[in-house]
Order: C-alpha cells, then structure tokens, then sequence
C-alpha cells in the first residue's frame, strides 16, 4: 500500500470537453504518495482523457485537480510540470533523429531531485548499451523504457503512464512490471491506463474501473479476487 497517507493528487468533479464534446462526466479519485493506482476500463471510457486533464491536455476543463494541495484545474501543463507530474502517453513521442542519450538528456528539469543519467542505466541497462543509437533504431520495449526514463531526469514525482505494455512481447512487458516494481520502492507515486489486466494486476495498490466517463467502482488490491465478476462484467476480463 502507499508508503505515506499524504495525498499527492485529488480529484474532484472533473469534467472534461474536447471541443463540444463531453468526455468526463464528474470523475472523483485520489492517489495517495507512493501508491500504484491503475484506471480500468473499455477503450473510449476515459481513462486516457483523465491523464491527459490531470496535466491540462484537454480543451476545456472544469472541477478540482489539487496536485500537493494546490489547485491545478486551471494551471497550464508546464506549470502542472513543475508541481512535479510526469506524462508518458501511448504514443512515447520519442524523437526519430536523435540518439538514445540525446532524446534522454532533451527534456530540461522541471523540479528538483531529478534522476542523474548514471542512475537511469543503472535502472534501465538496455538504455546504456543503446545510448548512441538512434531513436527509430530502438526496438518497442526499448523506446517504451526511453519515454519513462526521460521523464525520471525531470524531477517528477508522479508520473501518468498510458499503456505503456500495449503491443509488447511478454518479456518486455515483465521488464515494465519491474520497472515499476523499482520506481515504487524509490518512491514514485504512479497512476497507469492500462488495458492488459495481467500487467496491471499485481502492480496496483488500487484501481478505478471508469465507464462512459465516470468513475463507476473502485477497490484496494485486497480486494481484487472478490471484484473478479464486477470486473468481467465491465471488462470482460
């Protein structure tokens, strides 16, 4: 469970429009310092939509997002930055002409405690044997670790991954689970859109199914096997 009761994110109300449309229809969560919250739910429920309003990707906002007991709702993302959150989204954004260790060392810190290079090789060794090669020449698994150890420099606290082990060889996906396993016992606090329920499962500390843009159910890891047919119903898992 979460190494401290302190809470590092609340959410309160949130809605969430692209455009015209309404996305979020009053999402309430909480994650607490240190904890592995994973987001549940068909594709289309929200879930990638609540990441990106949590760092104010999303046209038009409206509720309560307190970030360190500051309110965020209206903070623009490189503000939200610097009150220490990290995104990595689905599509890892890795830059094709740069080398490994050049898109490692792009991103500028945003808050201080950021990882120095020699402790992200240490935790990522893939990244160190491939630091001169170029992005595009690093296989899925490789620039899915690159796209989480960029954010590691920056100083974030909190970091929103969006499936991070979607199309990846199991090997590689159990490479991610120790990943987070490490990234948890340093100390991150780690909220994950995850749409294989193998992966994320023994990962969280609590989970959030979302549905049509709500926040429908929500359970501690204890609690899981007794969730199983709620979970099937929602997920078909």
């Amino acid at each position: 469970m979460a190494t401290s009761g302190t809470e590092f994110l609340r959410i309160t109300d949130l809605h969430a429009f692209y455009g015209e449309s309404h996305i979020l229809h009053g999402v309430d969560l909480t994650v607490n310092r240190g904890e592995v919250v994973t987001l549940l739910g068909r594709n289309g429920s929200g879930r990638t939509t609540t990441l990106k309003s949590i760092m104010g990707l999303v046209g038009r906002r409206s509720g309560s997002i307190m970030v360190n007991g500051v309110e965020a709702v209206n903070l623009p993302p490189h503000a939200i930055a610097r009150r220490g959150i990290g995104y990595c989204p689905e599509e890892r954004g890795i830059f094709a002409s740069l080398s490994c260790e050049e898109n490692l060392l792009l991103p500028p810190p945003v808050a201080s405690g950021g990882m120095e290079l020699d402790e992200i090789y240490a935790m990522f060794p893939n990244l160190k044997e491939r630091r001169a090669s170029q992005g595009t020449r690093l296989s899925g698994g490789e620039q899915q670790m690159l796209a989480v150890a960029r954010i590691l420099r920056t100083g974030a606290k909190m970091l929103l991954l969006d499936e991070i082990s979607e199309g990846l060889a199991p090997v590689i996906v159990q490479t991610l689970a120790r990943m987070i396993r490490m990234l948890r016992e340093k100390g991150f606090t780690i909220v994950m859109v995850e749409q294989n329920f193998r992966f994320a499962a023994p990962l969280a500390d609590r989970f959030y199914v979302m549905e049509h843009g709500r926040i429908v159910e929500q359970f501690d890891a204890a609690q899981l096997e007794q969730k199983m047919g709620m979970l099937h119903e929602y997920l078909g898992v």
